[in-house]
């Protein structure tokens, strides 16, 4: 029997969290698919744990000093798969569906636990235009802001190329719970998210 699991970021990095360790422990032969779309989009859209620095959502508004949610909070789930030293591990985005393709045929060839992490942009929750959901899930990449790469058993074993390296703040920019970032006297959320995206691209060797 194969077993394929789906949920979101929410159910997954939260509220399943401990069950999904649990899966990974265990080396439980399972693939688990996360849509990662960066909150609790479907009641509210409250922050979750894989909720950026500096995005606005219902629980974490631009207001005050540090406006929208907290920077340095939040978990990498794709690491602390890799810390498991499960099978494969993986990242993918919308924007390239023949590399999702790809890397759930590659999972499906494996057995024990294997996760894989897919970049999904919500319009409702964003504040983005739907016509606009590939072109920024194109540039989460391009900016280094979501890394693509695959691990097998604790090490990375491939990695997308950024073909042509954008700023941050391309991506932000057509993102209304980013907006606050944008204005005068926040530069320093920007310069924040910049370096996120900068040390993305050092550790895994994006360019």
């Amino acid at each position: 029997m194969r077993v394929l699991a789906q949920g979101g970021d929410g159910g997954t990095t939260d509220i399943g969290f401990g069950c999904l360790s649990g899966m990974f422990e265990r080396n439980d032969d399972v693939l688990y698919v996360c849509y990662n779309n960066q909150a609790y989009m479907n009641t509210g859209v409250q922050r979750s744990s894989q909720t950026p620095g500096g995005a606005r959502t219902a629980t974490t508004m631009p207001v005050g000093k540090e406006p929208g949610n907290n920077f340095g909070t939040g978990k990498s789930v794709p690491a602390i798969a890799m810390a498991h030293n499960i099978p494969y591990v993986a990242t993918a985005s919308i924007h390239d569906l023949h590399d999702l393709e790809y890397k759930v045929t590659k999972a499906m060839g494996y057995h024990g636990a294997r996760y894989i992490e897919v970049f999904v942009t919500c319009p409702l929750g964003w504040g983005s235009n739907s016509a606009d959901t590939i072109k920024i899930a194109r540039l989460a990449v391009e900016t280094g802001i979501y890394p693509l790469f695959e691990a097998e058993y604790g090490e990375i074993t491939g990695v997308t190329k950024i073909r042509r390296r954008q700023p941050v703040e391309d991506y932000l920019k057509l993102q209304r719970r980013f907006a606050h970032v944008l204005r005068p006297g926040n530069e320093w959320q920007l310069e924040l998210l910049q370096a996120i995206a900068d040390k993305n691209i050092r550790k895994y060797g994006l360019v």
